[in-house]
């Protein structure tokens, strides 16, 4: 089924083939599009039933978009001609889009994403210092590959009542060019044998195809004495290389992923690697099975000490008491990141494709 809307939100933007759209305009089911305010922010990761405008500071409505499932190239047309804009673009579960884009009074830019919808419906949401949005077009493009994210609470979506709580799978949209899309099956707490167990891999092969990607980051919770534990050199690999084999079985491309550091310094003012082995025994299983590995936990370690103690703060989930309503008591987590904290990861993640050269998923990378 071909999906194609055009929705003018600028006089200057409307034409024979377009939909008027005004931020007013409340969702109509039998028209299948409008705008919405949730209730309340949502604190449930499976139910995955946040709204995308409640991932700002501020929320904002959020534009729904009834649509079947599958890959959609989304392009919004940005700028005004009074005043100089500064427009961010959040979809589905606060996936990061375009992040403060820059746009010169006078000037008129068109600019283009991939969304995968899984639920029924697009959801987008604009916020930003001086946003201006004159259109936005949506068109399905069945034939897009996808890159698809198993992992823990550092990659997932978080839902929005945990809102600037961020993963890098979601925040790694702001990178993408248009010819790929995100499918973010990591979950908060899972290792690599949990995610197993719990039929979270098989919802993957349900729906991956050949060219997709796979990225796989496990080991935060693989670490922990529980039924999800596993020990680095038996376990953690025989766990992984299902992942690994059953990617290749379906055409589609796996990609390792070492787990990222933990804010936890020595007296030396280094990272301090409460990974133990599963590092080491990530790198021996890519290298046996002849996979990419992408060494985000050498990568994080450069970046944090760089930074130093204080200025890692920044990049984790701390916050003073009051600062965002949904952390009343405020944070001091060492583990977690918020939403700048997510980008700069998904940046690193991003540096480590390029120099692995991981081809040709690198070329789907914006430049």
């Amino acid at each position: 089924m071909k999906v194609h809307y055009r929705f003018a939100l600028h006089e200057e933007e409307t034409s024979s083939d377009s939909i008027p759209l005004q931020e007013s305009a409340a969702y109509d089911a039998v028209k299948g599009y409008g705008y919405a305010r949730a209730v309340k922010p949502s604190k449930n990761e499976d139910l995955r039933d946040s709204w995308t405008g409640d991932y700002f500071a501020k929320p904002v409505p959020t534009l729904l978009v009834d649509v079947p499932y599958g890959a959609y190239k989304v392009s919004v047309t940005l700028g005004s001609g009074e005043a100089p804009t500064s427009t961010t673009v959040k979809a589905g579960l606060g996936r990061l889009m375009l992040d403060n884009v820059r746009i010169e009074s006078g000037q008129i830019e068109r600019l283009t994403f991939a969304v995968l919808v899984e639920d029924g419906q697009l959801k987008l949401a604009v916020s930003g210092e001086a946003p201006s949005v004159r259109a936005i077009e949506i068109e399905s493009a069945p034939h897009l590959p996808t890159l698809f994210l198993a992992g823990d609470s550092t990659v997932t979506d978080q839902p929005s009542g945990q809102y600037p709580y961020a993963g890098w799978g979601q925040m790694l949209g702001k990178f993408l060019g248009p010819e790929i899309a995100i499918s973010n099956h990591a979950r908060s707490g899972r290792s690599s044998k949990s995610f197993i167990t719990e039929n979270r891999l098989n919802n993957i092969w349900n729906k991956i195809k050949p060219s997709d990607y796979l990225l796989i980051q496990f080991a935060h919770n693989d670490e922990k004495d529980n039924e999800g534990g596993t020990k680095p050199f038996t376990t953690y690999q025989q766990y992984l290389k299902e992942y690994i084999d059953g990617a290749r079985e379906r055409g589609a491309f796996p990609v390792l992923v070492a787990p990222m550091h933990r804010r936890f310094f020595d007296e030396n003012h280094c990272i301090r690697n409460t990974h133990g082995e599963y590092i080491e025994a990530m790198r021996q299983l890519a290298v046996r099975e002849g996979v990419p590995f992408l060494d985000l936990a050498a990568k994080s370690k450069q970046l944090f000490e760089r930074l130093g103690e204080e200025a890692t703060k920044e990049i984790f989930m701390w916050a003073d008491p009051g600062t965002w309503a949904n952390l009343p008591e405020g944070a001091q987590d060492n583990t977690h990141f918020c939403e700048y904290g997510g980008i700069e990861i998904a940046r690193l993640v991003v540096e480590c494709i390029r120099e692995a050269g991981v081809s040709p998923l690198m070329t789907y990378l914006r430049t």
